[in-house]
């Protein structure tokens, strides 16, 4: 039996809104791919924590409070320290384009703003990781 894409999906830091990431777990779910959803409110040594404990494949950050470049730094140093650099990283949320370029070089493997659809997530993990 082929193992399961396993995501975890994370709202780091203080913003409350999630609606968007739960539809993207859902879309995850529905696709086939074992998701964690950590909840609101995780910092970022709770989701590197996360991460190791579950064995995932992908980390999806939903951030909509601006923080991003202050967050995501932080989650990705932690997957490394945690021997989990291959891990696929993406965000999700409020993140201004002029952003996109350092997320990227940074090691997040996909940023997607409002609006993506989902099937554009599901297809990206899917050909990273299927």
């Amino acid at each position: 039996m082929e193992r399961k894409i396993r995501v975890l999906i994370a709202k780091p830091g203080l913003d409350g809104h999630d609606r968007g990431a739960k539809v993207v777990a859902r879309a995850l779910r529905d696709a086939g791919m074992e998701v964690i959803y950590t909840g609101l409110r995780q910092t970022p040594e709770m989701i590197a924590e996360a991460a190791l404990q579950e064995d995932v494949d992908a980390v999806g950050l939903s951030i909509l409070s601006g923080a991003h470049m202050a967050l995501v730094p932080r989650v990705l140093d932690l997957l490394r320290a945690n021997g989990q650099g291959d891990v696929h990283v993406f965000v999700g949320g409020i993140i201004p384009e002029q952003d996109v370029p350092a997320l990227l070089g940074m090691g997040v493997k996909a940023v997607y703003g409002p609006g993506t659809p989902t099937t554009q997530v599901v297809e990206d993990i899917q050909n990273a990781l299927g």
